[in-house]
Formats: C-alpha cells, structure tokens, sequence
C-alpha cells in the first residue's frame, strides 16, 4: 500500500443484535486490518425500510448520513449472517436504500467486500452469493476472493465477543490485504 496515501473503508453487519459474532467479527476486521487501511463501523439500526413513497417525501436522516458514508469511503465492507438460507432483511434494505438513486448511486463503482460468521456448518455461503448478485445489479465491484465463511462461529469468540480462534484472524488478516489490494487495483 501507498504510505501516502490512506484507504477509508466503512463496513456494517447486516444483524441489528448487539452481541451478534457479525458485529464482532467487524470488530476483529477493525483490529487486523493492515497499515494504511483504516475501518469505520456504520449502524444500520435507524435505517427504516425502504419506500419509495418516503423517498419522495424525502430521504431520512439515518438514510443520508448512511450513503454518504458509503460515497465518501474507498470501499464498503459488509459482514453478513445468514437467516433461512438466505440474506438478513435489515442487509438487503440498507443495500436497496444505498442504491438510490439508481444514477448514480453510492454503490456505483464501489469496491465491496463480503464475510460472514455463522453458527451453521457451512458459514454465511448462501447469503453471501445472494449479496454478491445483489451487487452485479448496483454496479458494484465484489472481491472475488478469498472468502471468509466463518462457520462454527460459537466456537471462535469468546463470551466478550472477542474473535479468538488465530485460524480465522489469520485468515481475516489475509482477507483485508486482499481487499486493500483489491481497492488499489480498481482506483488504478
């Protein structure tokens, strides 16, 4: 990475639990991300379902100051669970809302990343698939590897929710140089 130059990067679980391993698995992110990348947590909690009616009568607060975030950063980061099969209600909605308007959108052009923690054998697969087509549709650009599936996600926090298990902050590690390298690449 430039030494120069810093890469801004806002990510968010797509969980509105407080104790959720999505939330903590941002919180590891925000701890092993490499020099020059930086790591601000965005809260999806007071982003209202999406309505075109309220859009016209006028994006809400919570709303603008969510997208702007997105726009100003170098990259979006979203740490997803993964309910029946699929993504969460509250992750799909902040990425419908992110994407207004169409043209252009705060997602237009963006490098995204995807994880995810589970308690379920196979991690957060589907729903990140589901998040990555989602993605084609906004014109944003998803890393396409490495993937972290966390799977067992009870067995690798502790109580505090701290991510205990070095395999997977290796390999987290390993994920955001990709991702900064990823972001570098498409700025090129």
């Amino acid at each position: 990475m430039s030494p120069d130059r810093t890469l801004n990067v806002v990510a968010f679980a797509g969980s509105l639990r407080r104790g959720s391993y999505n939330r903590s698995l941002l919180r590891a992110a925000q701890e092993l991300a490499p020099a020059g990348l930086t790591l601000t947590l965005l809260d999806i909690d007071e982003v209202p379902l999406f309505n075109e009616d309220v859009e016209a009568g006028g994006v809400p607060a919570p709303v603008a100051r969510f997208t702007q975030a997105i726009r100003e950063a170098d990259g979006l980061l979203i740490a997803t669970p993964e309910y029946n099969h699929g993504v969460p209600g509250v992750a799909k909605n902040a990425i419908d809302w992110a994407s207004r308007p169409p043209s252009p959108s705060a997602l237009l052009g963006k490098p995204v990343a995807i994880l995810g923690a589970s308690p379920g054998m196979t991690g957060t697969a589907r729903s990140q698939s589901q998040l990555r087509q989602a993605f084609e549709a906004t014109g944003s650009y998803c890393l396409p590897q490495p993937e972290v599936l966390v799977f067992q996600a009870h067995t690798k926090f502790d109580p505090e929710g701290r991510l205990t298990d070095e395999k997977t902050r290796a390999f987290l590690a390993k994920f955001l140089a990709a991702f900064a390298a990823w972001i570098q690449r498409l700025q090129a």
